[in-house]
């Protein structure tokens, strides 16, 4: 009998102390804030994910985040090519409103051609309510020190500055952007590591991921955000033969590299995905995949059945793979129709988290969950709008119109239900629609400012001259 009191006894304490560790989050790794990653993409084709309909491409583990989430047929980036969009991303601001409005010049020197640090991105803006932050990839944010990814916000920072990179190791030959020689190729510098300079032996995808991996398991007890920012599948079409061989079934060659770029993102994924799980942090941990822009004309990359490519104002530029989870909070297989933009992400942290959002800057973005879980039957934007500086192009829709007015591609009108190809310009039967959208998107270009630094066109037609 008195071991038998002894027992209850010992078990009684047992729940007791089970049960106190779980309100202070000892245990229980879902009684915390939530974690956020964005596994942001490269000039990756709308068509070339499993979930948009891919044939060719293999993509399993990107998959099912949309499969074990939800999946937005109609999401936007708010620019067309991947510095501004990546600056819409991370600020959930309309880039013109700061003057981001290009590629910033691949000058170390230029202190004008980065991020505002008046700007807060979401690493600042996750800070003060206690987040660990990391980009892992491509920064693209500036090349200036005072625009390091370590004065920005994030705490860890393990890749490259500028907007693009060679994938093999043995083709990274420069210490760094800061000390490039006349001539080289800003692809090829190593890798960094916070402030200091690493060598890597791995193809880069799988160096960034394995990062990614090392980094969830290394905070798995502190509230955090991973922005893991792949550089793939933008040029150069580099791949080890280890991918190539899993893409046999095709048979372009072009074609082939592009999708062993992807499917080294796709491993990568995965091995997040099962990070999360092996930790205990899948329920509390919600998980955005897109692309920074639409596949690029210049690769083997398809955008089917939207029109045109990167750096078009047609679908095909600004419409991308776009797909969330987070399990237990938002449905899964979901396929939410109505219009939502990558601006939406930081809305979303931010009232997840209560984190403060500065008045002076407003965010463009919107809180989605609402909208995902159904509690709000409205549209997240009633209207969405781009602008191109240099082309001199506005677009904009509102519901199912879309409207283009450019100097580069003249003016259009679609009904994007019906024409999603955007084949039918409807601006001869419908010119009142058009009028009322082309003074709209005027009306808001007017709360933009110009871009406030060169940008990387001029940058290249200055060293073709120089050559």
């Amino acid at each position: 009998m008195k071991t038998l009191r002894n027992f209850i006894c010992i078990l009684a304490m047992s729940v007791t102390g089970v049960s106190t560790a779980i309100e202070h989050g000892e245990q229980d790794k879902t009684s915390k804030q939530p974690n956020f990653i964005i596994i942001l993409t490269d000039d990756q084709g709308y068509a070339d994910v499993g979930f948009n309909g891919s044939n060719d491409i293999r993509t399993p583990n990107i998959d099912r985040i949309a499969n074990e989430g939800t999946k937005f047929t109609n999401g936007y980036v708010s620019y067309a090519v991947c510095g501004p969009s990546r600056a819409g991303l991370l600020t959930g601001r309309y880039q013109g409103r700061f003057g981001f409005g290009r590629n910033p010049v691949i000058d170390p020197t230029d202190t004008k051609a980065g991020m505002p640090l008046e700007e807060q991105m979401i690493s600042e803006v996750l800070k003060p309510v206690g987040y660990t932050s990391s980009i892992i990839g491509k920064w693209h944010m500036g090349l200036h020190p005072k625009f390091h990814p370590n004065k920005r916000g994030f705490d860890h920072f393990y890749g490259f500055l500028n907007g693009g990179h060679d994938y093999l190791p043995e083709l990274l030959i420069h210490k760094d952007i800061y000390s490039l020689p006349k001539g080289g190729r800003h692809y090829a510098t190593k890798l960094n590591h916070n402030s200091e300079i690493v060598e890597i032996d791995e193809y880069l995808t799988d160096e960034l991921s394995h990062e990614a991996v090392k980094f969830i398991e290394r905070e798995q007890d502190n509230p955090f955000f991973l922005y893991l920012a792949y550089n793939a599948p933008h040029g150069p079409m580099q791949a080890t033969q280890n991918y190539l061989d899993r893409n046999k079934h095709i048979k372009n060659k072009k074609r082939q590299t592009y999708a062993a770029m992807i499917t080294a993102v796709d491993d990568g994924v995965g091995q997040v995905l099962a990070k999360l799980k092996a930790l205990g942090l899948d329920e509390n941990t919600m998980v955005f995949f897109l692309s920074d822009n639409g596949g690029s004309r210049k690769h083997p990359s398809s955008n089917a059945p939207l029109r045109g490519h990167k750096s078009d104002y047609f679908e095909g530029g600004i419409h991308v793979p776009f797909a969330v989870r987070w399990p237990g909070k938002i449905p899964a297989g979901q396929i939410y129709e109505n219009s939502v933009s990558s601006l939406d992400i930081l809305g979303t942290f931010a009232a997840l988290t209560n984190a403060p959002i500065a008045k002076k800057r407003p965010l463009d973005g919107v809180n989605l969950m609402p909208y995902i879980t159904g509690k709000d039957k409205g549209l997240p934007h009633d209207v969405l709008f781009w602008r191109n500086f240099d082309q001199g192009t506005l677009a904009t829709r509102r519901g199912d119109s879309k409207v283009i007015h450019s100097k580069k591609d003249g003016d259009h009108l679609y009904n994007l239900a019906t024409d999603l190809s955007e084949t039918r310009n409807l601006i001869e039967k419908s010119n009142a629609q058009f009028e009322q959208q082309k003074a709209e998107v005027k009306a808001w270009e007017q709360e933009l400012i110009d871009p406030v630094f060169r940008g990387l066109r001029q940058f290249k037609k200055k060293a073709k001259k120089n050559k």
